[in-house]
């Protein structure tokens, strides 16, 4: 697929203006409430939606195909992506009205590395072959430790090297003007919460993109493609994230869902680099991988919800009865 550079201008002038709408938005500090974060939400979706057709009309339903199926990953690793975004803002005591702006800044320095990321990924791929099967022995191995290490998020996620380097070179204060990510303590800057746990999302977001890139490789291998699903999902992280923030515990068996997932990727491109070698080798479409990575989404999303919730009548149950055990009238008895 070769994208001009119009479209390129085009649609980085599209991307940029979303930006400035979430800035304009985010200027003034307060809590996200559900019914906000769902409008957002929905605002980022339908732009995806829109592109992929625009997509599809101007370039071929194989290339929205792949759009959309490389969105859809994407979204799916950045929701898991939430679960740490949660402990670092938690670490840092950050208020709830300061998160958006905080996440808002992340996600667009995120954006920007992943934009270097997929440059590097994209002329590994067209300079080598075997790249394929690095990125798909890889995704197999990130499968493998998604449910080794499960349920052992580190509550020192905040002191990252980044952090730590940031420690270094100037002093971090609790006492902060409000909303403020640097401030003066005795004549020297010095960062505040906020801007520690700017600093950590970035640099967390560094080690979520050395999946999520050979990832995304996998369903499409074209640099226009892999941006703009990264882009798309990424600029919806922060509106999700006030979506789904009282959800995320209730998630139990998305780790199982993404370590299918990326297997599923991580076998796709071995298969696609045994292609080239030999044409008898089969490859797995793009069409079916998207198939296969909602119905695995929508399975996992759907278990965790009913596991959940039998495990929450259990334990209402559980109490009630224990409650109508100790009651008075039951003593009297």
């Amino acid at each position: 697929m070769s994208v001009p550079l119009w479209a390129w201008a085009a649609t980085l002038t599209g991307l940029g203006g979303l930006v400035a709408l979430d800035l304009w938005h985010a200027r003034s500090p307060h809590e996200v409430k559900f019914r906000e974060a769902l409008r957002w939400s929905l605002i980022y979706i339908a732009a995806a939606i829109v592109f992929g057709v625009v997509l599809g009309l101007t370039a071929g339903a194989r290339h929205a195909t792949e759009f959309f199926a490389g969105y859809l990953v994407e979204e799916s690793l950045s929701v898991d992506n939430l679960f740490v975004f949660a402990v670092i803002l938690g670490r840092f005591a950050i208020p709830s009205r300061h998160r958006q702006r905080i996440l808002l800044i992340g996600i667009v320095g995120a954006l920007v590395l992943r934009a270097v990321f997929i440059a590097v990924g994209a002329a590994m791929v067209e300079r080598l072959t075997f790249t394929f099967v690095i990125f798909g022995v890889f995704l197999v191995y990130t499968a493998i430790q998604l449910i080794r290490t499960h349920g052992e998020t580190s509550e020192d996620v905040g002191e990252t090297r980044a952090v730590r380097l940031l420690q270094r070179f100037m002093p971090v204060t609790s006492e902060g003007r409000d909303g403020a990510l640097i401030v003066k303590q005795a004549g020297r800057r010095a960062a505040t919460p906020l801007l520690v746990a700017t600093v950590a999302i970035l640099s967390v977001d560094i080690v979520f993109a050395m999946d999520s890139i050979p990832a995304i490789f996998g369903i499409t291998h074209t640099p226009y493609l892999v941006f703009t699903a990264n882009a798309f999902a990424l600029l919806g992280l922060r509106a999700l994230y006030f979506l789904v923030a009282g959800l995320l515990d209730r998630l139990v068996h998305l780790h199982y869902g993404l370590a299918v997932v990326l297997s599923f990727i991580g076998v796709k491109l071995v298969l696609h680099y045994l292609h080239t070698i030999n044409d008898g080798v089969p490859q797995i479409s793009t069409g079916l991988s998207l198939a296969v990575v909602a119905t695995v989404l929508a399975t996992t999303t759907v278990t965790s919800l009913r596991s959940t919730r039998n495990a929450r009548a259990v334990e209402l149950s559980t109490s009630a009865a224990g409650s109508s055990r100790y009651s008075p009238s039951a003593q009297a008895e």
